[in-house]
């Protein structure tokens, strides 16, 4: 079944799904292209402190799409200074940019980092910093870089330093029970932690624009519950259970509300609660269901899921109501919509012939463009810059992560060893 069609707030689909709490993440990356920005990182030298920092600054540029980065077994040379490196050898491999660092132990479990990005065509240095770091932000600190890089060769903010929420739920026990784990993780996957757990279905994670606090669905007394989870004080409150379904909770721009699917006046519909009164206001009136809103950017508008149509499309309203409009045609299931950081398309969940695949439509064109592979492709996030889409997929028999770059050129899985993983959202 369909993981974001409306019966998911009818029933506990969610007991179908089995994940390991705590599961270490990796990518793998399976698909790309040549015609990305061309460059050569060379494994970062000195004494290391896991994983060679060159190497994950490579994945994380690879991962955006918008870098072709040359194979380890292909660099001509591998300089940790300026001064050993050869420029014409560079040339000669066709590379536009190079970087080189060097790693520093400077106390007990302590390090810093010196790295270099270089104009390897015109020989001249683009960029340089120093990092300092413990053992333990390690990649971290390999992240930033890369975020620096990005943001120097596009002009753009990168986000490799930033985090993603998803839902993991453990095999059931001998008792037949099940353990379902609110997780965060970079965004790359590696260093998962668990926030909260309950032998209950936990759903919907959502970011604050903060990225201080999660809302998420808890089934934990037999009944659906939206909760706002502190990351720092890891306090949580309960803000909603009211008769019926409670779902879908959305963050508005600046923090200070909540939109959500509720039912407790016979039918879902979407509301939107002032957090600091908890009063509620009613964004649709109508027979069919609607549910999974999304804010635009500048919080005057909520994209929503909805069958009043015979079959679920995307619908935008005004956050004080008014009449929906119907923004999607294409295919016989639109879902889960979320605006792009600049506000200019959705991406969404796009069902065709059995299908469901991640798409992203351009509000202006109204072109859909279909990104993914997959015939049960799920749960779709921007990335805070909008260069990357996570999702939940099908790896044959098993529910895995996986990633997007929103031009389509480069797909990847954040997979386990074992178990599954769901309801995936991108921190800001």
């Amino acid at each position: 079944m369909q993981w974001n069609k409306f019966v998911v707030f009818l029933c506990l689909v969610f007991l179908s799904l089995a994940l390991p709490s705590r599961a270490e993440l990796a990518v793998d990356v399976t698909l790309g292209v040549d015609t990305e920005i061309p460059i050569a990182i060379v494994p970062f030298g000195g004494m290391q402190p896991g994983e060679n920092l060159g190497s994950i600054i490579a994945a994380d540029l690879h991962r955006s799409g918008r870098f072709k980065v040359l194979p380890d077994s292909q660099l001509p040379e591998r300089p940790h200074t300026p001064g050993e490196v050869q420029f014409a050898a560079w040339k000669s491999k066709g590379q536009d940019n190079l970087v080189i660092g060097q790693v520093k132990a400077t106390g007990t479990d302590q390090y810093s980092v010196e790295f270099e990005l270089f104009d390897a065509v015109r020989g001249s240095q683009l960029a340089n910093s120093s990092l300092s770091f413990s053992a333990a932000e390690s990649r971290r600190a390999a992240h930033r870089i890369a975020d620096l890089i990005y943001k120097q060769l596009t002009g753009e903010e990168g986000a490799f330093a930033t985090r993603i929420a998803y839902v993991a739920v453990s095999p059931a026990n001998a008792a037949k029970v099940r353990r379902y784990t609110l997780q965060i993780a970079d965004a790359d996957g590696f260093n998962p932690q668990s926030i909260i757990g309950s032998p209950e279905p936990i759903m919907s994670p959502a970011w604050s624009p903060d990225g201080k606090k999660i809302a998420y669905v808890s089934f934990e007394n037999k009944r659906s519950a939206i909760f706002v989870q502190s990351l720092t004080s890891k306090d949580r409150e309960k803000v909603s259970e009211l008769p019926g379904i409670n779902g879908a909770p959305a963050w508005s721009p600046d923090g200070k509300q909540l939109a959500m699917t509720l039912s407790k006046d016979g039918n879902p519909e979407i509301y939107i609660m002032t957090l600091a009164n908890r009063s509620l206001r009613r964004v649709t009136d109508h027979f069919g269901i609607d549910t999974e809103p999304a804010w635009s950017r500048d919080g005057s508008q909520l994209v929503f899921t909805s069958d009043r149509g015979g079959k679920p499309q995307l619908y935008s309203v005004s956050v004080n109501g008014g009449q929906p409009e119907r923004i999607t045609h294409e295919g016989d299931y639109n879902a889960r919509g979320m605006y792009s950081p600049d506000g200019k398309s959705l991406c969404l969940v796009h069902g065709n012939g059995g299908d469901y695949r991640i798409a992203v439509l351009d509000l202006a064109s109204k072109q859909l463009r279909v990104l993914s592979s997959g015939n049960l492709d799920e749960s779709p996030s921007f990335a805070p810059n909008g260069s990357i889409i996570l999702y939940a997929s099908q790896n044959g028999e098993k529910a895995v992560l996986s990633t997007v770059s929103s031009n389509g050129k480069v797909k990847g899985n954040l997979h386990t060893a074992g178990g599954e993983m769901r309801e995936p959202a991108w921190s800001p």
